[in-house]
């Protein structure tokens, strides 16, 4: 999940460097257990229970009940999966997937479940489809303290249109998709909210197909490599002219009409070729979520052979189809900030943030544009910690405006996102295109372009601190 890294080798190629009624009760029995983020404090490990459809639905408006949904990120976000009549989640439900289980660190295990926002005062009922994974989330979290209720009927809840207005998702939830919804796709199948019969599958890096190191180690079978340079170049790394991506996307087999799907092993190129064709024009255009290691998780099929794409001629539409999306230039960005207020919001690392480094070889100076908003990212440049669960799958996004608010970006603010040269703030920018979150710019030329500007303001705050935190240390 690195954010510079073909940006750190292009400079190189180019120079030398409930308590309800009804509960019926089910799983462990009460006892002590050492709570994991204090060896020296004795937790309660209390009774996991079951709770019955009616007094489920009673909680639904008791204020002393919280809602976790412990399904996939695709089911939460929208997708039925062939399992319920009505995708998405509950209003206001918290997420923690059954698969985070075994991946939080021991020591970190009690905060990092406290920071979903799960309340010990509270009861707590988690629903899912699967019993499995109930079973694995209640005992984690009875371990912890947490009065825990499993609801093992969501199925019945959720195919009753009566229980219509309790559920909801995300506008484009079919953006993001499961390893087992790519497999349906290779074999033939139309998965889920698919009705094309054209599809091409790309591993996304820097570098000719000979250079992708990913790639060639094993690929979903039957994929393609992307270059990344087909869609920018430098020096500011900015895309490429409307007319150099279009013949670039056409060589690829790549139309407006194609249904793309990518990943990478850094899963932020992946999400930068993602604004891009969007940009051009590309309809349907998917991320696999968890890339490549997903899909093996799935047991889905890898190769070594080299496919090569057949090339089209005709793309379809104008390019860019979507130049809304796009503020290109520094000079362009700090004038719009300040005639349409928009808040320009840097997903770039603490350090960066406050100026202590520039985060690439290749960008000389360090600092902010003047006023620029933190908006979390990673341990450095290289990463987006932040972002991803501990499952390696994105995080859930919600989670993400929650820290925004905490810095004072509102719901409503039109915000500009940003990094140092486009590759980070793609996947932020992927979230508030899921989520149709509006007002939402992407601001191409980051702070690689604003640093070469020299009468633009700068903001250099190495007084900041300490970072916020972003309620996601699992490691």
């Amino acid at each position: 999940m690195a954010g510079c890294h073909r940006k750190i080798m292009k400079i190189r190629k180019i120079t030398p460097l409930l308590l309800a009624t009804g509960l019926i009760i089910t799983g462990c029995s009460s006892g002590t257990s050492n709570n994991s983020s204090n060896s020296s404090t004795k937790t309660e490990v209390k009774e996991v229970k079951t709770i019955n459809l009616a007094d489920f639905k009673n909680a639904l408006s008791d204020s002393n009940y919280q809602f976790v949904d412990t399904r996939s990120d695709e089911a939460f976000n929208g997708f039925t999966n062939g399992e319920v009549k009505q995708g998405g989640h509950l209003k206001n439900a918290i997420q923690y997937s059954a698969t985070f289980v075994g991946n939080v660190a021991e020591a970190k295990l009690a905060k990092y479940v406290s920071d979903k926002g799960l309340d010990k005062n509270k009861k707590i009922v988690l629903y899912d489809t699967n019993k499995e994974n109930l079973n694995k989330v209640a005992t984690e979290f009875s371990k912890l303290g947490y009065e825990v209720f499993k609801f093992e009927d969501y199925k019945t809840f959720a195919d009753d249109e009566a229980n219509k207005t309790n559920i909801v998702s995300y506008k484009n939830y079919e953006n993001l998709v499961s390893a087992e919804w790519v497999q349906h796709l290779t074999h033939g199948h139309k998965p889920e909210g698919y009705t094309n019969d054209n599809y091409k599958i790309f591993e996304v890096s820097w570098g000719e197909v000979d250079k992708a190191k990913s790639y060639n180690a094993g690929h979903i079978k039957g994929s393609y490599h992307f270059n990344t340079d087909l869609i920018e170049e430098g020096p500011v790394w900015n895309l490429q002219t409307a007319e150099n991506i279009k013949n670039n996307l056409l060589k690829q087999g790549v139309t407006s009409k194609t249904t793309v799907v990518l990943h990478s092993d850094d899963a932020s190129a992946a999400f930068r070729v993602y604004y891009a064709m969007k940009w051009a024009g590309v309809e349907d255009v998917r991320i696999l979520n968890g890339g490549l290691q997903a899909w093996k998780n799935a047991n889905g099929e890898v190769e070594t052979t080299v496919n090569t794409p057949k090339e089209e001629s005709e793309f379809g539409v104008t390019v860019p189809a979507n130049p809304q999306y796009t503020i290109a230039r520094a000079k362009e960005m700090a004038e719009k900030a300040k005639s349409e207020n928009i808040k320009l919001v840097s997903i770039r690392s603490w350090e960066e943030y406050k100026g202590e480094t520039s985060g690439y070889d290749y960008i000389e100076k360090a600092g902010e544009p003047q006023g620029a908003i933190f908006g979390f990212s990673g341990t450095n440049a290289s990463n987006m910690d932040d972002y991803y669960d501990p499952d390696g799958t994105l995080r859930n996004p919600q989670e993400i405006y929650n820290l925004w608010l905490s810095q004072g970006i509102k719901e409503g603010d039109a915000i500009a996102l940003y990094c140092g040269t486009g590759w980070r703030n793609s996947i932020p920018w992927f979230m508030t295109q899921l989520t149709d979150r509006q007002n939402t710019y992407f601001y191409d030329g980051g702070w690689n372009d604003w640093q070469m500007e020299k009468d633009l303001p700068i903001d250099v705050n190495k007084d900041k601190g300490e970072k916020p935190d972003a309620k996601n240390d699992y490691k």
